[in-house]
Parts: structure tokens; sequence; C-alpha cells
């Protein structure tokens, strides 16, 4: 059995919280099930590098999603600040295929309170590593945001493509599912929100 604990290049929260062995066996089982020889070359060592995988792809169950915010106090900063073409890579919890995309994140500070710039790619990032639905991951993306700056507004907007569609069932490659979620202003103000998802959609298109 591989020694899990003494990998440095697993993420610490998935070493302490995660049974890679058990998921490591769990694998095995699948590859005897489905009719493969697990003894194989090809195959021997594939439990153990799912396990590790795992570990990563999931890690954002285990992260302290706090430690990925840091918030700063800029005077007079209180017009919308979009930061766009966030890459992103997530599971979908119906198949356990990877969805893949791009999010945009708009919001109005309150008080000068604003994030620096990587720090909502982390929010993104970390949220990302959960078994997920796009349309969850967008609200839950909105609410940290708008609960770590009390934002005034918010909107987010998530455009993916999952392999659960492309590589099985209707098999559309290249189809994408958009999702959007808003707050505080953004939800209460149709001039606000309009103003938000223009920003966006310049963004889209490389304006």
């Amino acid at each position: 059995m591989y020694d899990y604990a003494n990998d440095s290049s697993i993420p610490e929260e998935s070493r302490n919280n995660m049974d890679l062995p058990r998921i490591e066996n769990a694998v095995r089982e699948i590859l005897e099930a489905i009719g493969e020889d697990t003894e194989r070359e090809g195959l021997q060592e594939t439990p153990q590098r799912v396990a590790r995988m795992y570990a990563e792809v999931f890690a954002g169950l285990h992260r302290d999603i706090n430690k990925d915010i840091k918030v700063f106090h800029g005077e007079g900063n209180d017009e919308m600040i979009l930061i766009g073409d966030i890459p992103f890579y997530s599971m979908c919890e119906h198949h356990l295929l990877p969805f893949h995309g791009k999010a945009h994140v708009v919001y109005i500070p309150r008080d000068g309170k604003i994030f620096g710039l990587s720090k909502v790619a982390r929010i993104v990032d970390t949220l990302s590593r959960r078994p997920q639905l796009q349309e969850r991951l967008t609200s839950e993306i909105a609410d940290e945001i708008e609960k770590a700056v009390d934002a005034r507004a918010v909107c987010v907007v998530l455009e993916a493509e999952h392999l659960c569609m492309t590589m099985r069932g209707i098999r559309k490659p290249g189809s994408k599912t958009v999702t959007s979620a808003m707050r505080g202003g953004c939800r209460a103000d149709a001039r606000t929100r309009n103003e938000a998802l223009a920003l966006i959609n310049r963004q889209r298109s490389g304006i």
C-alpha cells in the first residue's frame, strides 16, 4: 500500500481528512468489476494514481475557504469591479465526470472593502474542488463574495462544458451551460444587474 501520509505532493487537508487507501481499494474493485485485469502492467498503479488525483481534485471539501480570503480597505472604492475569465475545473456529482469552463465575477464594494484580485480566483478554485453541480457552484461563489466583503451587489456567471454531456449521453461536444447568480443590488435593481451583465459580456467578447 502506498504511503500517502508522507507524500508532500498531496494537499495537507486531503492527507488529514481523506481515506486514500480506501479510495485505492475501491478503484481496484471497480476495475475488476468491469472485467479488467488489475495486475496487468498498465493498471497496476492506477488505483494509487486515482486516489492521489482525488486528493487533489476534491481538496476543496476540507479546505478552509477563509484562508483564501484577504480583504483590503481602499478609500473611495465603490464602483463595479470585474474579475473575468477565471478558469475552473470541477467534478459533476451525478457521474463523477469533469466539467470545466470560466467564471466571471462582478461586485460593488461597500465601505471600500475589496478583494486582492487573486483571492477571488482562489474562492472559485476552492469551491470547484468538490463534487458539484454548476448551479450550486455559481450560488456558492456569489454567497462567499457577498459575505466576505459585505458587497452591495454581486453578479456571478459561469460557462462550462460538461463531459457527462460530451463523452456520454447525448454526446454534444462543444455545448456550453451558462448559469448566473445575483445578490444584493444585482438582484434587486434591474439597472445594476444589466450593467454587470453588460460588463461580463464585453469581457467574454474580448471588447
